[in-house]
């Protein structure tokens, strides 16, 4: 989607570049693929999309400053049980704000089914156009990722800061469900802090 809206990417896993060649080829020259470290210091912005249990694994340094849209989200089958999240006491968001604390974070991408990114997207203007949400502290990450949403096909709703992000966390009623920005805003509203 970045690609396609004539963004120069640069794509890093746990396993190494090598790893990547056939993602980059499929998606043309406007991508490359790098280690994380070398993909944070080329990126303006930068996505992280890691298991939460690995938050600790994404370098620091090279993002500082930067906007940093966090995708994460929180599975205890798969992340080990965390008593802050387990306990409202902090939300995905946060936990990343706290390993990255020179970065400036956006919620983002987070309740949407990656096969739906493309599928969903569509025109601004579009009646029951698809809405993703985002939140965060910094007045520029909310402005850019409100302005990316809509190049790649989506409008935002602003849920607010980071603290109020667990809103949009997996087991609420915004997450991974096709919803209009009405339909969004209607869900967000009902979410309860503990599942």
């Amino acid at each position: 989607m970045a690609v396609a809206a004539g963004y120069d990417v640069v794509i890093a896993n746990s396993r190494g570049p090598e790893t990547l060649a056939a993602l980059v080829e499929e998606l043309g020259p406007k991508a490359k693929a790098a280690t994380a470290v070398e993909a944070g210091e080329a990126g303006d912005v930068v996505v992280v999309t890691v298991p939460l249990r690995a938050i600790d694994q994404v370098p620091v340094e090279p993002l500082a400053g930067k906007i940093v849209l966090d995708t994460n989200n929180y599975y205890f089958e798969r992340d080990g049980h965390i008593d802050a999240l387990d306990n409202g006491e902090t939300t995905t968001s946060e936990i990343v704000q706290a390993h990255l604390p020179t970065s400036r974070i956006a919620k983002a991408f987070n309740h949407i089914y990656a096969r739906d990114i493309t599928a969903d997207a569509t025109p601004a203007g579009t009646p029951n156009r698809r809405a993703l949400a985002t939140a965060g502290d910094d007045a520029d990450a909310i402005e850019f990722i409100t302005r990316f949403y809509d190049e790649v096909g989506f409008d935002t709703v602003n849920v607010g800061p980071l603290s109020e992000s667990w809103r949009v966390e997996r087991d609420r009623p915004a997450y991974v469900v096709r919803q209009n920005a009405e339909e969004l805003t209607a869900n967000l509203a009902l979410a309860n802090r503990l599942p």
